[in-house]
């Protein structure tokens, strides 16, 4: 599955021997890695078919209350 990395790895950080991706860049991973990583919020899936969107942040008095 691809993902589009949120948040930027500590230095010297490996995934299998390999650095990982820097935030915001794309990358290829095995389903159970993204799974992980998305519910933690450190990536994001990204469509095959999908052009690069913005993320959007919510504020703290969105949502009424």
């Amino acid at each position: 599955m691809r993902v589009r990395m949120l948040v930027q790895m500590p230095p010297g950080t490996l995934r299998n021997g390999e650095p990982w991706p820097d935030e915001g860049e794309e990358a290829e991973i095995p389903t159970g890695e993204v799974l992980h990583l998305v519910a933690s919020g450190v990536a994001e899936e990204v469509a095959e078919d999908a052009a690069p969107r913005p993320r959007r942040r919510k504020s703290r008095g969105e949502g009424g209350g």
